[in-house]
């Protein structure tokens, strides 16, 4: 059922003229002539027809394009960029206002997009300013792949391409050439440059209803930017299919739309349609460059990602290739002020993937340091046995501390706290140097930091950092249980400190903080260690038990009801318990088999 969809606009019928004023606020370099409702001009703020000793380059089309064309305008790109009514031809009195305002002797190069109400408006005003003495060419870019040829008088339709010429014209301009050959390079340009969509949803025209013409599961190939059908209704595939489809059409030997063949550079523009993340059009980018390198045989020189053409609100997006030569690639990347062209594409390009650096606390230690030693002292015993204890339990408890995750949380309190047992336990087997405590502390840290996601292994890091450094401050790598009790002390200051906890907020702190004081109370009154360990681990579990009955002030448990939190502990106050119960069970076993 069609549907008004939200806009926050005014009257639909002034969204272009407030477009262009909010514009031009945001941007000093730009400014508009001022004949709105007709007249709608965006040029730069720095140039006058009576002084421009340049070839002005301007564009312009039907607005909705969003930053096309106005967007483009500035010092490197475009003069002057014409805007029609929402996906209307601009009108031919409004092109010659901007091709007045901006043109002087060297004349003026307009690029056109492949429409026939903007070939028709644009070529008149080219005609009737031809009769006032101006200097006139045109280009006209059809860049579309997705319908083959023949398309009869009406030809390729001009979609993202255009902002690559754009960007050619524009450079050229400004390198001081004459009209003619700028208008060379972007006839070549527009040449060189295949463009195919892909749409998952229709655009909404301000004022009116959404379409309900591509259903739930749909997407469209080969669509246009004004709304119109695309070329076929397909069900939704994955990214991988759908960039794999685009580039096999636009790079068709048999239809040839570019003369682009195996061992040719390309610019490769992956371009949002209005309503697309970021985050979907990067990993478009990121496979279509592997498939333009291994697939098809091309060195992919440039990738220019982010919304360039959209088509309103419209989910999905288009990808251009173009042919590059080192002259093209001069042009894309010479300067512009521009305020939507992306600056930091330019320039040779370094591999895409180096290496993970190592710490140099790593690259100093020896490789025997790092591995298991063929003989563990008794010290390297028991910390292996306590470890593998700890580790296991919290393994078991993953389905009990997601439950309670959910009712409190997010759900995933268990499985975080599994992948760090499990990347623990597996470290462990390969490098962890157990005859030496401190370090074993601060690998367990890195194996946290390594694969542990969410609060829990930021936490669960500077807990294991600041046990290291006061483990590494007693200067022993044989670590005798006050020590360890200092370290366990240490940690718990760190995590209130950062983590901005405190006894009595529902954390993990309300089972460690406990453990502490009895460790160190039991320690202090002469008990053996291993019962002290036990009894301080008491204290862990009835102090997770207790958050019960506790109002959260920290973390996501803070946003539930107290209702709620009565039903359930504190998942990470259980965790900790958990794993800290099991060491000390597992010293108490092992120093009783000795």
């Amino acid at each position: 059922m069609a549907f008004q969809e939200k806009k926050l606009i005014n009257d639909p019928n002034d969204v272009v003229t407030e477009f262009i004023e909010g514009l031009v606020e945001t941007y000093p370099g730009l400014q508009y002539l001022d004949g709105f409702p007709e007249v709608k001009v965006v040029l730069r703020a720095d140039v006058s027809r009576t002084t421009y000793d340049k070839v002005a380059v301007i564009s312009g089309g039907g607005s909705g394009h969003e930053p096309a064309h106005a967007g483009f305008v500035g010092e490197g790109m475009l003069t002057a960029a014409i805007c029609g009514d929402v996906f209307a031809s601009p009108p031919v009195d409004s092109i010659l206002a901007g091709i007045r305002a901006v043109t002087g002797l060297m004349g003026c190069l307009l690029v056109v997009k492949n429409y026939t109400g903007d070939r028709l408006n644009f070529g008149l005003a080219a005609e009737q300013a031809k009769s006032e003495g101006y200097k006139v060419e045109m280009v006209i870019v059809g860049d579309d792949c997705a319908l083959p040829p023949p398309r009869g008088i009406a030809g390729r339709r001009g979609l993202a391409g255009t902002i690559l010429v754009h960007k050619v014209a524009g450079a050229a301009a400004a390198s001081g050439l004459s009209l003619a050959n700028v208008a060379a390079e972007a006839k070549h340009a527009s040449e060189m440059v295949g463009t195919m969509g892909v749409a998952l949803s229709v655009c909404t025209l301000p004022g009116q209803v959404t379409s309900d013409r591509l259903g739930p599961g749909k997407m469209e190939l080969g669509l246009g930017i004004h709304g119109e059908p695309g070329a076929a209704v397909a069900d939704l595939q994955p990214v991988d299919n759908v960039v794999s489809h685009v580039l096999k059409q636009i790079l068709s030997p048999e239809i040839n739309y570019v003369p682009i063949t195996r061992g040719s550079r390309v610019v490769l523009m992956v371009n949002g349609l209005g309503a697309t993340p970021g985050m979907e059009l990067m990993i478009a980018a990121g496979k279509a460059v592997p498939r333009l390198q291994l697939e098809h045989g091309l060195a992919v020189d440039r990738v220019y990602t982010g919304s360039f053409m959209t088509s309103l609100d419209m989910t999905g997006f288009s990808i251009s290739v173009m042919k590059a030569d080192q002259r093209i690639l001069q042009r894309l990347d010479a300067a512009t002020k521009a305020p939507y062209w992306p600056v930091g594409v330019g320039g040779d390009r370094p591999p895409a993937k180096i290496p993970v650096p190592i710490p140099p606390s790593r690259i100093t230690k020896s490789v025997e340091s790092l591995s298991r030693p063929q003989q563990l002292t008794q010290q390297g015993r028991i910390l292996e046995v306590a470890i593998e204890g700890a580790a296991t339990a919290v393994i078991n408890l993953r389905d009990s501390l997601n439950e309670w995750d959910g009712k409190v949380g997010d759900g995933d309190c268990g499985s975080t706290m599994f992948k760090g047992a499990t990347a623990i336990l597996e470290d462990m087997k390969k490098h962890y140097p157990l005859n030496d405590a401190a370090e074993i502390v601060n690998e367990i840290g890195s194996s946290i930091r390594r694969i542990m996601g969410g609060t829990s292994g930021i936490i669960y890091n500077v807990f294991c950092k600041a046990a290291y450094a006061q483990l590494k401050a007693d200067g022993s790598s044989v670590i005798t249980p006050v020590q360890w009790a200092n370290a366990l002390e240490a940690a718990i200051a760190a995590v209130s400190k950062y983590g901005g906890a405190r006894a009595g907020y529902r954390t993990l702190l309300d089972a460690l903080i406990p453990a502490s004081l009895v460790l160190k109370e039991r320690l202090v009154a002469g008990d053996d260690p291993a019962d002290a360990f036990i009894l301080s681990s008491e204290a862990a579990l009835a102090g997770a038990e207790s958050t019960k009955h506790m109002q959260a002030q920290a973390g996501r448990s803070t946003y539930v009801s107290g209702d709620i939190l009565a039903t359930v502990p504190d998942p990470g106050a259980m965790a900790a318990a958990a794993w800290y119960r099991a060491a000390a069970l597992a010293v108490k076993d092992k120093y009783q088999a000795s």
